[in-house]
């Protein structure tokens, strides 16, 4: 009896198996041929805005950068942590015991 189901577990297991390899082959192939469909197409030269962050007021394309960073010296970077850290609300609490 337990020969019988074991051979039914490998005879599911084995068409799961096929299943799972043809449906990834046949994603492949599709995958390939949209490819191949979508890389002869022409780009145009401005593409679509889908986000109204990139649009000014009057709905143009925003043509600068939205971040922008100032490097900072290692001193500076730990001046400003340290005055962030003396001005956080347990900083010196006497009653913790803390200083």
């Amino acid at each position: 009896m337990s020969s019988m189901l074991q051979f039914l577990y490998i005879v599911a297991f084995t068409i799961l198996a096929l299943l799972a390899m043809a449906n990834l082959i046949r994603n492949l192939l599709t995958l390939g041929i949209e490819a191949q469909r979508n890389y002869g197409q022409p780009r145009s030269p401005m593409p679509s805005v889908s986000h109204p962050e990139l649009l000014d007021s009057h709905g143009d394309v925003i043509d600068e950068p939205l971040l922008v960073m100032r490097s900072l010296s290692v001193d500076d970077a730990r001046a400003q942590l340290d005055a962030l850290y003396d001005e956080s609300p347990g900083y010196g609490d006497e009653s913790r015991g803390e200083v």
